[in-house]
C-alpha cells in the first residue's frame, strides 16, 4: 500500500479508516465490533485513522483511541477535527444528528482560538492519547470568518510548534474548501461525497487547485453514504433517501461494471484515486467484515476501459 507524507511528517496510507460508523452512525455497534473493525483495518495495512468529536458525541474517538492504544504510536497517523465542542446536557433522549447514542451532551459550534485548543485537549482525553497527528476544521459552512480568522491561525501555530504534523479542513462541499486552499497554507482537505462516481463536482476547480498548491486531498464518502456500497445500488444518498436520478445513474453504472467483471462498490472505491490530487481514500466501516470486504475491493484491479465507459455515461457537470 503506497504511503504519502502530508504536512510536516504525517504519513498516510492510500486507504484510511473513517471513524463515523464506530460512533454508531445510523445504528449501534458494540465496543467489541468497533475494536475488531479497527483491528481488521490494521491487518489490511491501513495506518491512517480519522475521527471527530461529532461522531457519536465522542464515542468514535473513545473507541478508536482504545482500539489503537496498544499499537506502536509511530506507525500510524491519527486525525481528528475541531469546530464542535461537546457540552453536557440533561435533555435526555437520543442524539438527533444521525448517531444512535444517548443525548447526554450537545454540540456547540466554536471555531475560536480557545475553542480549537479546548477541543483538541478534550479529544486527547477521549482518545487516551497524548498527541494527534492531523487536525481538520470540521464543517465550517456557516462560520467562514471565524474559521479562517481564528481556527486556522490557531492550528497553524500548533503546527509551527510541532504539536501537530498536518492541518486542514473537512467538508461536504468543495467551494469553501477551495477558498481555504487559496487563502491559507493548509496541508490537506477532506472532501466528502463530492468526488465520487455519482458526484464529481469537486473535480473542475478544487482538485486542480489542490494539485497546484501541493495540498493533499483525502477523499471520503466515496459510497455517497450507502448508494454505491452494494452492487444493486440501494441505500441512502448523502445521509438521506436516495433521489431517483441518483439511483438510476448508479444502476446504469452497475450494468456497465458487470460487462468488465467489476462490482459497483469496487469501482466507487477506486474512482477517486484516478486523480493525482487525491492522496488517500477514507472509508468508514462498522465491522471487521466490512473492512475485509473493502480491502479486497481495494486490492482488485479495475481495467482502464471501464473508466472510459463510465465517463461516457456520466452527466455533464
Amino acid at each position: 500500500m503506497q504511503d504519502a507524507i502530508v504536512g510536516r511528517g504525517a504519513r498516510v496510507t492510500r486507504f484510511g479508516f473513517g471513524g463515523a460508523p464506530i460512533g454508531n452512525l445510523f445504528s449501534a455497534v458494540s465496543d467489541e465490533q468497533a475494536v475488531e473493525a479497527v483491528g481488521a483495518a490494521w491487518a489490511a495495512g491501513v495506518r491512517l485513522f480519522d475521527t471527530a468529536p461529532h461522531y457519536g458525541l465522542g464515542l468514535s474517538e473513545r473507541r478508536l483511541g482504545a482500539a489503537l492504544r496498544h499499537r506502536p504510536r509511530e506507525q500510524y497517523t491519527l486525525s481528528t477535527k475541531v469546530g464542535r465542542l461537546l457540552v453536557p446536557s440533561s435533555s435526555g433522549g437520543r442524539d438527533d444528528q444521525g448517531f444512535d447514542v444517548p443525548a447526554d451532551r450537545h454540540r456547540v459550534w466554536d471555531f475560536s482560538r480557545d475553542g480549537v485548543r479546548r477541543s483538541i485537549e478534550e479529544s486527547l482525553v477521549r482518545l487516551g492519547h497524548d498527541s494527534v497527528d492531523m487536525v481538520l476544521i470540521h464543517d465550517p459552512d456557516d462560520h467562514w470568518e471565524q474559521a479562517v480568522g481564528e481556527a486556522y491561525p490557531a492550528l497553524a501555530e500548533l503546527r509551527d510548534q510541532g504539536v501537530v504534523k498536518a492541518i486542514g479542513v473537512g467538508m461536504n462541499q468543495w467551494r469553501m474548501l477551495a477558498a481555504f486552499v487559496q487563502a491559507t497554507d493548509v496541508d490537506a482537505v477532506l472532501l466528502a461525497g463530492r468526488y465520487t462516481l455519482l458526484d464529481r463536482s469537486g473535480a473542475a476547480q478544487l482538485l486542480p487547485l489542490c494539485l497546484d498548491r501541493g495540498v493533499a486531498v483525502l477523499a471520503a464518502g466515496v459510497f455517497n453514504s450507502g448508494l454505491l456500497a452494494t452492487h444493486d445500488a440501494a441505500g441512502t444518498y448523502d445521509y438521506g433517501p436516495a433521489p431517483r436520478p441518483a439511483v438510476e445513474l448508479a444502476r446504469r453504472y452497475a450494468a456497465i461494471c458487470e460487462r468488465y467483471g467489476v462490482t459497483l462498490p469496487q469501482a466507487a472505491l477506486h474512482f477517486p484515486l484516478r486523480h493525482p490530487a487525491v492522496t488517500s481514500v477514507l472509508v468508514g466501516a462498522r465491522s471487521a467484515e466490512e473492512v475485509r470486504r473493502n480491502a479486497a475491493l481495494a486490492a482488485a484491479p479495475v481495467p482502464v476501459e471501464l473508466w472510459e465507459a463510465l465517463d461516457a455515461e456520466a452527466p455533464v457537470a
